[in-house]
């Protein structure tokens, strides 16, 4: 054996390794509305600074040792106290464990819940970054018809039924009820209320993730479906990646004791980033509740700007959801035309958007569909960007 053949990891993989993923960033479009960027100028650098000094000054020393394996402990009684006013829901401090953002929440989640073949049940279009972790676990997942309002309960139900007599284990289900990504759906109180009757019915927790609630254009708002129950059901996520930067990775899980016990003792690398939690502990103390404001006002110019563009470009061609909160628009064209096969060609004129299959649970449909991001761009480039996608249709004769 040759001492200078370079070594081979290849038949040393665990057999739940996922396949090789490459290590450059994805390409980004000058129109980007691929994915989910807040606006650039909105980022409240020099609070955040500020927030940052202060913190440091009165318990910077206290980063020589290592943080609370739940987090930051005045973090995560400002997110109590915020999610009581904000969202109605009742819990102590201690019922709160922080995270890398809302991702690693829902990796720990399915690490705690998940066999291979479990049941996870979602909308019919759904975030991402969850079905790849959904699919890491290799779990089963069950997309539910929706209508207008999220989900439909009949649906479920009867999508739960149907499993059991197959004798697979449903385990999760799994639901954005508030600007749904990437459907930009609202579900009303009495359809939260019937996901709960379902869950306790067929003993089937829900998990809640509701990282768009704050991302809210009117002042009307639903109870999250945490507040709505009295008995544990519910596991709550959000994050402060869509209100100050998806850049400061930093999200946060509320459920029942015996449950984060569980996920506490699966969490890698301890407490975490406390440098970072100092920083926006102080920010939002003094600033979150006024930069919230400004930024929804902010959205909903480039929201009206991204609608208005559809409604000249595409006119009756097409059809797309008109979100009164979070960061997305789901286009929806004939269902003979496959948007996903232009999503390569449009980026090459500098338009980024996601194609509907990739929020498809079994990535068998939503072809001629896409979502649209209007967080990143300007109103005057969103314009723009929405004119070129159009003409790039048009050269492929589907517009």
């Amino acid at each position: 054996m040759s001492l200078s053949k370079n070594f081979s990891f290849e038949s040393l993989y665990s057999k739940s390794t996922p396949p090789g993923k490459l290590r450059t960033p994805p390409s980004r479009g000058k129109y980007d509305f691929a994915v989910a960027y807040p606006d650039p100028n909105s980022l409240p650098i020099k609070e955040l600074i500020e927030s940052l000094k202060i913190g440091l000054e009165e318990e910077g020393k206290n980063l020589a040792i290592y943080p609370h394996p739940q987090g930051y402990p005045p973090l995560r009684k400002f997110i109590a106290q915020k999610v009581f006013t904000d969202r109605g829901i009742k819990t102590d401090y201690e019922n709160i464990i922080l995270g890398n953002g809302s991702g690693e929440h829902l990796y720990m989640i399915a690490e705690a819940l998940l066999n291979p073949n479990d049941v996870v049940f979602t909308e019919e279009f759904v975030y991402s970054g969850t079905l790849a972790i959904l699919r890491r676990f290799k779990s089963t997942i069950i997309p539910v018809k929706c209508d207008s309002e999220g989900m439909i309960p009949e649906e479920l139900e009867n999508s739960i039924i149907n499993i059991k007599t197959q004798n697979k284990i449903p385990k999760i289900i799994y639901t954005i009820p508030t600007f749904q990504n990437p459907l930009g759906l609202v579900s009303p109180v009495n359809r939260r209320l019937k996901f709960l009757e379902i869950s306790k019915k067929h003993n089937i927790p829900i998990v809640e993730d509701d990282c768009y609630a704050d991302l809210n254009f009117t002042k009307m708002s639903e109870p999250a479906i945490y507040s709505l129950d009295k008995t544990g059901n519910v596991i709550y996520v959000g994050s402060f990646s869509k209100i100050i930067a998806p850049g400061v990775r930093l999200g946060y899980i509320i459920a029942q004791p015996d449950f984060l016990d569980r996920i506490n003792a699966i969490k890698s690398g301890g407490g975490v980033n406390e440098f970072a939690s100092i920083a926006i502990h102080r920010y939002s103390e003094k600033y979150l509740k006024s930069h919230i404001e400004s930024i929804n006002n902010i959205l909903i110019k480039k929201r009206d700007a991204m609608l208005a563009a559809l409604g000249e470009n595409f006119g009756s061609k097409a059809e797309w959801s008109k979100p009164n909160g979070g960061l997305y628009i789901w286009l929806k064209m004939p269902s003979n035309i496959n948007l996903s096969s232009l999503q390569k060609e449009s980026l090459k004129y500098g338009v980024g958007f996601q194609p509907g299959n990739l929020f498809s649970p079994n990535s068998d449909s939503g072809e001629n569909c896409a979502r649209l991001c209007f967080g990143y761009n300007t109103p005057e480039e969103i314009y723009e960007g929405i004119r070129e996608l159009a003409l790039i249709l048009e050269k492929n004769q589907i517009l």
